[in-house]
């Protein structure tokens, strides 16, 4: 296997500091495309102390600025963002299950780069943490992205469905078992196989995934109660 060092890091937000980098480049993110939804998303949500969630934050080497980021919510404990809108179907039900939510990249020319490897560190996390499916959804064009890593319709009869945890807007739901990425991707030559399981990033740090969700958030547990104040107060 071999070794490649990234010019950016990717590890489990912990602090405050991290947390508002990570919201920073999440609403900028947002505000190109959607500019009226971006607006719930300058500050950090409730889903962010969740105790089943983790956020990721990409950041540069060279200066400590946020590249990207992604949350992502297990059903552990509770029902996934998703399930808000929608009742899975019977085949996932009883599966730990993983969803990956609001993803953010910077723009610029390290976009792609950065938006690989958080998928990859998703991929990892899940690994880690013994989830069996990964979902996500996305509203058209994006949508394909996750068609070109292999993940299929969940409700492949209703295309796309409103979720509320994404303004409402018409999103596919997708899905893929982590037991089949391998395999899966050996056997049709992906593109992104030897990047995945050929090669080690020393600057993906998930290590602490199962057992350890809320300690990765501990710092942040303090201001859930004054979240749950401005929400309200909006």
């Amino acid at each position: 296997m071999s070794v490649q060092h990234l010019p950016f890091t990717v590890r489990l937000v912990r602090t405050e500091d991290e947390l508002a980098k990570a919201v920073s480049v999440r609403h900028a993110a947002y505000a190109r495309h959607l500019p009226v939804f971006a607006e719930q998303l300058k500050q950090p949500e409730l889903s962010d102390f969740n105790s089943d969630a983790v956020v990721l934050l990409a950041e540069s080497r060279l200066d400590g600025s946020p590249l990207g980021t992604m949350r992502i919510q297990t059903n552990r404990n509770d029902a996934l963002p998703l399930e808000q809108s929608v009742r899975l179907p019977e085949w996932l039900h009883r599966r730990r299950l993983a969803e990956a939510v609001r993803l953010g990249i910077k723009d610029g020319v390290a976009g792609h780069l950065v938006k690989t490897v958080l998928f990859k560190a998703f991929y990892l996390y899940c690994v880690q943490s013994q989830v069996d499916w990964m979902v996500i959804a996305g509203r058209p064009p994006i949508d394909r992205q996750y068609k070109r890593l292999l993940f299929s319709d969940v409700f492949p009869e209703l295309g796309c469905v409103p979720l509320k945890h994404a303004g409402n807007l018409p999103h596919r739901v997708m899905s893929l078992k982590v037991a089949d990425v391998e395999p899966l991707w050996r056997a049709s030559q992906h593109p992104l196989y030897d990047f995945f399981f050929h090669t080690r990033h020393p600057d993906i740090e998930i290590e602490q995934a199962e057992g350890s969700v809320t300690q990765a958030m501990q710092p942040l547990s303090a201001r859930r109660s004054g979240v749950e104040v401005h929400l309200a107060a909006q």
